[in-house]
């Protein structure tokens, strides 16, 4: 079995310090030693342990407990996620039960039980790798963030206007917000829009793609899961709540859900809570959901394919992201800003947008809305080798429109013009037939025809 964990351990007792360096040593990675606590943080800083195992009293204070307690205040100002283990008399249990009070993780009394105490060191390198690696993962979307501008939202088209107002009215909230748009119209700049403008912008900000999730995947990427739970499980993994907990949760796509995923992140919102694969404690969450689709979700719940409860638990306030081809002036605003970007990052000394070229983009349609229209403007800087970007420099794809297709079923044509001449004449049979240009006998018989047909008339 593969050895696992550095232990650090402070004892004024040489001989309890060659004892444990004994007994640990066959059972982990490293072990250091010391009789002298003041050197503590500099083996926080050379060794970095993963366990602490601390004398709760030395010679100072033979009896309080209170150095301990003083070591203890020192190493968890170090590190917060320190693990600390106290190594105490069976006297002083209940100062190392108030210990745990005060951020140790577990005591060890003299004399020990050697099982027990592998054991308590064993769960305690778990405890800190698990700690080491939440810490890993929110200190990576700290570093994220913190490379990341505001998010910038351009828009001064009245639709927008009224999402920024919305908007503003929402950060003093932590409710729940269901995003909806069009592919391209910056869900998730409004989505980290929402978090920085809310109280919790000095939280983590979780962002997972629903769309991209297998089935399969869903639990252990939402949940976490265990080591061992599965095979190639190595280690134990937080899930994307867990990390999230204290902060936001952003979760796109959410019309991509299968049934029973939706199903599973029902519970765990309306339980604050979610349990590892593999595991069987749970772990309390507190998130505020931020959720994205451009799917009618409403259509959805309709026809059956998202639950109208989930649907409850998401939106407690829906904003509306409107289409580009709905916004106005915005796209020639949108289109400078991106102009002055890209002339930028290539280096091209391009000075404008020519009239004509401005006319092409206000009467394109935009499918694929404000990502269309970035990547219409990047792929123009590049390829063009004037000072102004003309027409013939945005090379846009007539968007295809289904054409209706005209009924020429002519049973239904001639049964839709007895009814439109009925209508007209309120019914006199006569008038009828004039405008149809046959006889009245022609028009009755025709009448009776579709009656038995159809009884349409019945």
């Amino acid at each position: 079995m593969q050895k696992q964990g550095k232990i650090l351990i402070i004892d004024d007792n040489e001989d309890i310090l060659f004892a444990l360096n004994l007994l640990l040593k066959p059972h982990v990675e490293k072990v250091k030693v010391t009789t002298q606590p003041e050197r503590v943080p500099h083996f926080m800083e050379t060794f970095e342990p993963d366990v602490i195992l601390l004398d709760m009293n030395f010679t100072q204070d033979a009896d309080s407990g209170q150095e301990g307690f003083l070591w203890l205040k020192k190493i968890k100002e170090i590190d917060p996620d320190a693990v600390v283990i106290f190594i105490t008399a069976y006297s002083d249990t209940e100062k190392a039960v108030q210990a745990i009070k005060a951020g140790a993780t577990d005591f060890i009394p003299k004399p020990w039980a050697k099982d027990k105490l592998l054991a308590t060191v064993a769960s305690a390198v778990q405890l800190r790798r698990s700690r080491t690696e939440v810490s890993r993962l929110k200190k990576q979307v700290a570093a994220l963030q913190s490379h990341q501008s505001f998010p910038e939202i351009i828009g001064e088209s009245v639709p927008m206007l009224a999402l920024f107002e919305t908007i503003d009215k929402l950060k003093d909230t932590d409710a729940n917000i269901l995003i909806l748009g069009e592919n391209g119209t910056g869900k998730d700049l409004v989505a980290h829009l929402l978090y920085h403008t809310s109280s919790r912008a000095d939280k983590p900000f979780v962002h997972i793609d629903l769309g991209t999730i297998p089935e399969s995947l869903f639990e252990s990427e939402l949940y976490g899961y265990e080591k061992g739970a599965f095979t190639d499980a190595k280690k134990e993994k937080s899930g994307r709540f867990e990390i999230a907990s204290g902060g936001t949760l952003f979760l796109d796509e959410i019309g991509n859900l299968t049934p029973a995923m939706q199903m599973k992140l029902l519970t765990a919102i309306e339980k604050q809570q979610v349990t590892r694969l593999g595991g069987t404690t749970p772990i309390h969450i507190n998130v505020r959901l931020l959720c994205a689709t451009n799917a009618d979700i409403h259509e959805m719940v309709a026809t059956g394919e998202f639950r109208q409860d989930l649907l409850y638990r998401i939106n407690t306030i829906e904003l509306h992201i409107p289409p580009l081809r709905e916004r106005g002036g915005d796209i020639e605003l949108l289109a400078h800003h991106f102009l002055e970007r890209f002339t930028k990052k290539y280096k091209k000394d391009i000075r404008g947008i020519s009239s004509s070229a401005m006319r092409k983009l206000n009467s394109y349609h935009w499918p694929g809305n404000v990502r269309e229209l970035q990547h219409a403007l990047e792929r123009a800087v590049i390829l063009s080798s004037g000072y102004t970007l003309s027409s013939d420099d945005f090379l846009l794809k007539p968007v295809s429109r289904k054409v209706k297709q005209e009924n020429l079923n002519l049973k239904e044509l001639e049964q839709a013009a007895i009814e439109k001449a009925l209508s007209q004449t309120n019914g006199n049979l006569n008038q009828a037939a004039d405008l149809l240009g046959i006889s009245r006998f022609s028009l009755y018989r025709k009448i009776e025809k579709m009656q038995s047909e159809n009884e349409l008339f019945r």
